[in-house]
């Protein structure tokens, strides 16, 4: 992602005054400013002025998706999403969809969109598959210890609200999105969390398959 340094070339002649400015700078600045509401209005109409297309398209009014196809972002971390469109900009993070929806938006649009998301309510789910609900809910609670993998609750928490800034929300997410996510990551087409492709790489198909939908019920 393009930053701006604010650093004045030394090709252009700077003010006499600069050097004073700077230095009654604060040495550290504060956290940036987000606007929730510039966020909701690209996050509903889009800015055709700058190609930015509508969030809502996909992801639904408020964050609220009505398929699994797209992820549920409402009540989700700021700093979690944030990192997302950050590392779909990046490329660290690969989907052509997203990598194209990312590429317009500045960091300051980002963060307004995480904030605006992040006060929505909360999506609500159930888990469908009662065959697998006490396997997932083994996997969740307490790991597989067997094969190394840690409880998701230790960083998802108990109910799947996450942590905020460390570890997203997954509590009422959509069972097949979560279940795409783990493949993708023990494939390797997922690389933007080491700590995941870890875990991911010693969970079988059907292990993912009973964790995702049993977060899925999770509130």
């Amino acid at each position: 992602m393009t930053s701006f340094s604010g650093v004045v070339s030394a090709a252009d002649p700077a003010p006499a005054a600069a050097p004073m400015a700077e230095a009654a700078k604060p040495a550290v600045p504060g956290k940036p400013k987000v606007d929730p509401a510039a966020g909701e209005a690209l996050y509903s109409n889009g800015d055709a002025s700058r190609g930015v297309t509508a969030c809502l398209t996909c992801h639904g009014p408020k964050g609220q998706s009505a398929t699994a196809t797209w992820p549920k972002l409402s009540a989700q971390h700021a700093a979690y999403t944030a990192k997302q469109l950050k590392n779909f900009k990046d490329g660290s993070r690969a989907n052509p969809v997203m990598m194209g929806m990312a590429a317009t938006l500045t960091e300051q649009d980002m963060n307004n969109i995480s904030a605006y998301l992040a006060s929505q309510p909360v999506s609500q789910g159930v888990a469908q598959n009662k065959d697998t609900i006490e396997l997932g809910q083994s996997i969740y609670r307490g790991g597989i210890a067997a094969k190394g993998v840690p409880a998701c609750a230790a960083c998802h928490s108990p109910t799947g609200a996450g942590i905020p800034s460390q570890y997203p929300r997954m509590g009422g997410q959509w069972a097949e999105y979560n279940t795409a996510q783990l493949l993708a990551f023990r494939e390797g087409t997922r690389k933007n969390s080491t700590q995941m492709t870890t875990i991911a790489t010693k969970l079988s198909d059907q292990e993912m398959k009973a964790v995702a939908d049993y977060m899925a019920g999770l509130h």
